[in-house]
């Protein structure tokens, strides 16, 4: 079965739970948060939560493992800490849980991203995986980049990529 076969057999509507990870941002300020909110709302996906979380591996971790329990959600959008500076520790939490990466996802937002901002978008480390079922995205914190990912990428093949997953 091809890809095309595949997303006929995707879910059209995605149960998504969207996490900010931030020193700094709250809820009533997390513009990405709230494009990623908004660009799943737009598109018939379901938002089964929202947090922010202190951009800390282990905070990250446990709030990553409580969703996992979660069997009404799919997939996870996680904005922000994806950076080089030294509080920027969204990566390491999320790689050291993920059972599967989606390597391609990484490459190709650092490849679109080159087209927009140039050689900076080599400092990302937006990535991409499976956690106990559930489809993890990890996102900069930057509006622009998340709506980039998620208009780009993540929106058209969600769906396939959860049914992948649960195969």
């Amino acid at each position: 079965m091809g890809h095309a076969e595949h997303r006929t057999q995707a879910p059209k509507e995605v149960a998504c739970y969207v996490v900010t990870c931030s020193d700094t941002r709250t809820l009533a300020d997390d513009r990405s948060g709230d494009a990623i909110r908004a660009l799943l709302n737009a598109h018939d996906h379901r938002v089964t939560g929202s947090i922010v979380v202190k951009d800390d591996p282990d905070s990250i971790a446990e709030v990553l493992a409580r969703i996992a329990r979660d069997s009404g959600t799919q997939a996870v959008i996680l904005t922000g800490g994806t950076g080089l500076s030294g509080r920027d520790s969204t990566y390491e939490a999320v790689t050291r849980l993920l059972e599967k990466r989606i390597d391609g996802f990484g490459e190709l937002f650092r490849w679109l991203s080159f087209q927009d901002i140039g050689p900076a978008a080599m400092l990302s480390r937006a990535i991409a995986g499976l956690y106990r079922g559930k489809v993890v995205f990890s996102l900069p914190g930057s509006e622009g980049a998340v709506r980039l990912a998620m208009e780009q990428l993540i929106l058209p093949e969600l769906g396939h990529t959860v049914w992948l997953a649960g195969r």
